[in-house]
C-alpha cells in the first residue's frame, strides 16, 4: 500500500516497519527494523531476514535467547558474529 508517497514496511531512511503503533526495534548494523510484539526472538529474526546463528541479541545490556517472547517497545540490539580461522 502507499501511504505518504512510500510504500508500507519500507521507509526512506532504509528502516522496514509494520503498520500499528506497538513494536518492538531491532537493531543490526546501524539498520532498525521493526516487528510486531509478542513474537519470539527467533521468529522476529526470521521475519527480517537474519540467521539467527549470526547474531548475539541484548536487551537492556543482557543477552536473551531465541525464544524469547519480545514485548512492546523493546530494543534488541543485534550483534553480528565473526569468525574466522
Amino acid at each position: 500500500m502507499l501511504r505518504d508517497g512510500n510504500i508500507d514496511g519500507f521507509n526512506p531512511d532504509g528502516r522496514i516497519s509494520l503498520s500499528g503503533d506497538n513494536l518492538v526495534k531491532l537493531v543490526l548494523r546501524n539498520k532498525d527494523y521493526e516487528v510486531k510484539p509478542g513474537m519470539t526472538l527467533l521468529s522476529a529474526l526470521q521475519k527480517i531476514n537474519v540467521v539467527p546463528e549470526s547474531v548475539i541479541a541484548t536487551r537492556e545490556g543482557e543477552m536473551i535467547l531465541d525464544d524469547e517472547i519480545l514485548k512492546d517497545g523493546d530494543e534488541i540490539k543485534l550483534i553480528a558474529v565473526i569468525s574466522g580461522g
